[in-house]
């Protein structure tokens, strides 16, 4: 932490010599927060426009959408009426339904989620009822956040003001507890719901059925479905492709198919997911006279083939080296009037890449074009399957030729190449284009270096991004503050939090001036390492210092429940 706050010094009293740096970038900026609500909240109280209403009857909200759309001024704006709403009902009268749910909106979509949880709360306390549908869009936004805590709370405030809940807004904590790994949790929470007298649906089931498989395996889930069952639930034919789903990912393909013959005696019909979940198991295994079997069923109706059908055959089929038939396959889908994707045709070139056939490679590539099919990063990725297989010039010629039909700019292209390749996980290859790409002139920026540094973060090469940093200094190219703020991201994902402040102190002493993404980085990457203490210690003093934003204060505070700080 004294790393932290040393560092923060020349931010808050710069130095002339160090403001020509850009150190003096946050004594220009004025704190947004405390801009809003010494100016900009006394100003709406004393518009002639918005006047302070009776108690019993409804008071509007200033118009924080109007102005220039400039990002900096709408959140004063949005701050102040919030202000404005906390502060009238505070006086006891009753906001807009309308107004206050499109506050609570917007506030939620720029990330203020304590602010947009405090608008609900606001509404219910003064004894508005708050529209079902904006409950369960909050309850959604927090829980995908992380914040299940929060919107269980928020869950049992509305009820206690006697606010409507229903089974969609309890899916949807049910949902959260499941995608974060807490499956008792959710279960215990099953049971309190239905003893309200909510029945659960099969939403309900689905997401518990799928949390109990990735946790505890396929018999696991097995045996909480008959447990549903025999405690009087109506699982659907969803909860079933769920079974049948974790059978196959355990490698389990005959168990699923008696499970997936067994459906008609349990009173479904299994649709076209149905079979393309065995499909997938059956065609990777290479069992393909049971595979065509089943494709023989699919004879239209629920069970007619989806494109997913097609890019299933097709993916196998390359996997397994048939690329002639898998082409065939892709023809037989354009026939059948799908529309071919770039995720149909991958597949193909990657296996062709890896056996070197460059000129099928070709061939194949501009029929895609044809087709209006645009490359994505997966095309990119199955093109340098060739570096692979010693073939980097040709990937960089073929690579090339993409960019001149899609008449982009080379430098540009190849650094969405280059990026591409690197969050895939392809950092190699994507070295060895790069130096085939600076034979032709290509000069690597920032944004390129920073890709590297991350690509090999990701793969645990930590050492060798750091590296990078003397090849930049070797080639005129001076890192920035998103360069550090890569390498101390990459180290902090790999609980190397004591080496990223290493990192941050050298960045320092260099002249470089840290960003709000840079402490950012910091504190989350110790909340990551489970000290929680020392997180909320190290952004409460950050947050004194005005270098973190209220913005992230409230956001880090309720994703990592961070306490003892002012919010």
């Amino acid at each position: 932490m004294a790393i932290l706050v040393n560092a923060m010094s020349p931010i808050t009293s710069p130095s002339p010599e160090s403001a020509r740096k850009g150190c003096a970038f946050f004594s220009q900026v004025p704190n947004l927060h405390t801009l809003s609500r010494n100016n900009g909240f006394s100003r709406v109280l004393a518009s002639t426009q918005i006047t302070i209403s009776p108690k019993d009857s409804v008071f509007s909200l200033p118009n924080w959408r109007s102005g220039k759309n400039d990002p900096r001024t709408r959140d004063i704006r949005l701050n102040d009426a919030f202000l404005y709403l906390e502060y009238m009902i505070g006086k006891g009268h009753k906001p807009d339904v309308g107004q206050a749910t499109q506050l609570m909106y917007e506030l939620c979509k720029s990330n203020k989620m304590r602010k947009s949880t405090k608008v609900m709360e606001l509404m219910i306390s003064s004894g508005t009822t708050p529209d079902p549908a904006s409950c369960i869009f909050l309850v959604n936004n927090l829980c995908k956040r992380g914040n299940v805590g929060y919107a269980m709370q928020l869950v049992e405030k509305m009820e206690e003001y006697g606010c409507p809940t229903n089974t969609v807004t309890y899916n949807s904590l049910v949902r959260g507890l499941c995608m974060h790994g807490n499956l008792i949790q959710s279960l215990q929470f099953l049971d309190k719901f239905m003893k309200k007298g909510l029945v659960p649906n099969v939403f309900t089931y689905s997401f518990l059925l799928e949390a109990a498989y990735k946790e505890r395996g396929a018999d696991e889930a097995i045996r909480l479905l008959d447990e549903i069952v025999a405690k009087g639930g109506k699982p659907n034919l969803v909860s079933y492709n769920v079974l049948l789903t974790g059978l196959c990912k355990e490698g389990r393909t005959e168990e699923a198919i008696r499970l997936f013959r067994d459906l008609p005696s349990k009173g479904f019909s299994p649709n076209v997911v149905s079979y393309n979940i065995l499909l997938r198991s059956l065609c990777y295994e290479g069992q393909w006279e049971k595979a065509k079997e089943l494709l023989a069923e699919m004879d239209g109706g629920d069970r007619s083939p989806s494109i997913v059908t097609f890019n299933i055959l097709i993916g196998s089929l390359a996997l397994h080296g048939q690329t002639d038939q898998a082409l065939q396959v892709l023809n037989d889908m354009v026939r059948a009037r799908f529309r071919a994707t770039a995720a149909s045709y991958n597949p193909i070139v990657a296996r062709l890449c890896k056996e070197g056939k460059v000129d099928l490679v070709v061939k194949c590539l501009d029929q895609m074009m044809l087709r209006r099919c645009n490359p994505n990063e997966g095309t990119y990725n199955a093109i340098a399957v060739l570096c692979e297989e010693g073939k980097a010039q040709e990937a960089l010629s073929i690579i090339q030729s993409l960019s001149n039909k899609q008449n982009s700019s080379t430098h540009d292209f190849y650094k969405v190449v280059i990026t591409s390749l690197c969050r895939k996980g392809n950092t190699y290859p994507a070295f060895q284009l790069l130096y085939e790409m600076t034979k032709y002139g290509f000069v690597p920026d920032s944004y390129t270096y920073s890709s590297l540094i991350r690509g090999l973060c990701s793969e645990g090469m930590l050492d060798e991004a750091m590296e990078i940093f003397g090849i930049m200094e070797e080639n005129d190219c001076r890192p920035d503050v998103d360069n550090f703020n890569a390498l101390i991201l990459g180290l902090c994902k790999c609980q190397k939090t004591d080496v990223s402040l290493m990192v941050f102190e050298m960045m320092v002493e260099k002249g470089y001036m840290p960003n709000e993404t840079t402490y950012t980085i910091i504190v989350e990457g110790i909340a990551h390492q489970e000290e929680m203490e020392l997180a909320a210690a190290v952004l409460r003093e950050l947050y004194l210092r005005q270098v973190v934003g209220r913005s992230t204060l409230e956001r880090l505070v309720m994703q990592y429940d961070l306490e003892g700080l002012p919010i």
